[in-house]
């Protein structure tokens, strides 16, 4: 059977190897035909909730088995996971499973006190589980445990939409990005030629599945039918334990985590001989530790560079480019070369002229693994695709002579920290409800733990007093905490232009001062 469509990776292996392991996680491990089973209760549980083709099934849990049951489970019926980010706070979670308009939602038990918080206020939602026990709603595991062990056989085509990941938004509301199956199968292949991910390897999942470098590689690796190793939290020591213990051979990683595994005691004398391809991206990467990564692990490097709206991956930095002392040393500093079927070209955002090698400008994309669009924001979505298929990235950049792309700095002012994107918009918008604001403006300045941290620069309103901390406190009440500024200046007035718009880069300007490049 080929597989075609997500769905049709669970249909494939569940019987083609049904005796093969899939999931490890801890103690728990499930072979294909294992998690073929569950995901066809699931599938019928859904079902008799009401869910339907291209419904949507919210999910709010770390990173766990569970994911799979319902994502898989959901794709037999031709319905869409959403998968919530779990580091938001409850108004972020609420206006999420709101906005995709989900019938169900899956609430791990870490989790419960969001769930009490928002319940009553969550408008299209039918059906509540709760992984683990609950007062009120219903105990996932014996809800599955009713269901008929039946795939329903709904059908899905390449423009459906598989998975629906949820950004930050420019404009101060998160987006929910449409990936289809297409868009998908535009991706997948590539873990096989260029990541050499085989039917045999063992693959980790560490990052968090509401992120495309989570759930999107993990597919990856499902597509080959390979296990999948689950790292329900980030622990650097324990991720090192795990690498030998269940001989990992592929990862994807964001540079943060390759720092704070160099930084383990005895991370140099462990035991990485199983490894043989890391990947690594959603945020740059210093020079000084892809080095020490390169050295320490003795594996292959992929660099990853893409968006959730690219699906992924769609610029890569190969193993030949890693060699810190070699000839093109230069070309770390880069995120790559574009992958198979995929079109990049620097755009000068004032005239729309294409620039030439060298120049910096905004980078455009255009790839099968381009988005179908933003959920419920077609306004939105014309922004950011072109009627001809280019979607502007909104970061700034440059290629070279030898078609290698180069990020430089941020068009639409996003912080990266620690691989999560922060917009400042967002954060400006829960801060000007505080009483004591007058005006914000939140700027990324660089941090040697995370790359960068949002920090908020304020007018005092008048004649009213606040402190640094009361500031902080207050966004951690309505943001994810990596949101958050992590420090606040205060100024008299805010730099603009003659249109209004506040000049950003002046505000960053002496923070980022002597660095070769804006972004961290």
């Amino acid at each position: 059977m080929s597989i075609d469509t997500v769905p049709d990776i669970i249909r494939t292996h569940g019987v083609e190897r049904a005796e093969r392991l899939a999931l490890v996680q801890g103690d728990r491990r499930l072979s294909w035909g294992q998690l073929r089973d569950r995901s066809a209760q699931v599938a019928q549980g859904l079902a008799a909730a009401g869910v339907g083709n291209q419904d949507r099934v919210a999910f709010l849990d770390k990173n766990g088995i569970e994911h799979f049951e319902v994502f898989y489970g959901a794709s037999m019926l031709n319905a869409v996971c959403v998968d919530v980010n779990w580091r938001l706070a409850a108004p972020e979670v609420e206006y999420i499973v709101n906005d995709s308009e989900a019938k169900v939602l899956v609430v791990g038990a870490d989790f419960v006190p969001i769930l009490d918080a928002i319940a009553d206020r969550l408008t299209t939602v039918t059906k509540i589980l709760v992984i683990g026990a609950h007062p009120v709603h219903e105990n996932y595991a014996d809800w599955v445990a009713r269901q008929p062990t039946i795939d329903p056989g709904t059908p899905a085509t390449s423009e459906d939409i598989a998975f629906q990941l949820y950004s930050s938004g420019t404009t101060g509301r998160p987006k929910g990005v449409m990936l289809t199956n297409a868009n998908f199968f535009g991706l997948l292949p590539m873990a096989k030629d260029m990541w050499e991910i085989t039917p045999d390897s063992v693959n980790l999942v560490a990052m968090p599945l509401f992120h495309i470098g989570g759930g999107g590689w993990a597919v990856a690796g499902m597509y080959l039918g390979c296990a999948s190793v689950i790292l329900r939290e980030m622990d650097p020591a324990a991720l090192i334990d795990l690498i030998a213990a269940e001989r990992i051979t592929h990862a994807f990683l964001v540079p943060a985590v390759l720092q704070f595994m160099l930084m383990v005691p005895g991370a140099v004398d462990a035991d990485y001989s199983s490894l043989e391809v890391f990947v690594y991206g959603a945020s740059p990467i210093s020079e000084e530790v892809l080095a020490r990564s390169v050295t320490v692990f003795q594996c292959k490097f992929w660099q990853a560079y893409g968006l959730t709206e690219t699906t992924g991956a769609v610029v890569h930095l190969p193993p030949a480019d890693h060699d810190p002392s070699g000839p093109n040393r230069h070309r770390l500093r880069s995120c790559g070369l574009p992958g198979p079927g995929v079109e990049v070209k620097i755009i000068d955002n004032d005239t729309g002229a294409e620039l030439s090698a060298g120049e910096v400008g905004e980078i455009w994309i255009r790839s099968q693994q381009v988005m179908k669009g933003y959920w419920n924001m077609p306004e939105e979505t014309a922004k950011s695709i072109t009627p001809d298929g280019w979607f502007r990235s909104g970061d700034a950049g440059f290629i070279d002579a030898d078609g290698y792309v180069f990020i430089h700095d941020r068009v639409k002012d996003m912080i990266v920290s620690g691989g999560e994107n922060v917009y400042p918009a967002e954060v400006e918008n829960v801060l000007m409800a505080h009483p004591a604001i007058a005006d914000v403006a939140v700027i990324g300045v660089p941090d040697e733990k995370w790359g960068e941290t949002a920090k908020a620069i304020v007018v005092r309103a008048p004649g009213v007093d606040v402190t640094e901390a009361e500031i902080i406190a207050y966004a951690r009440e309505h943001l994810a905490r990596f949101k958050c500024p992590t420090t606040v200046e205060w100024t008299d007035v805010l730099p603009r232009n003659p249109s209004g718009k506040v000049l950003k880069k002046d505000l960053r300007a002496p923070y980022w001062e002597g660095r070769e490049r804006m972004v961290n």
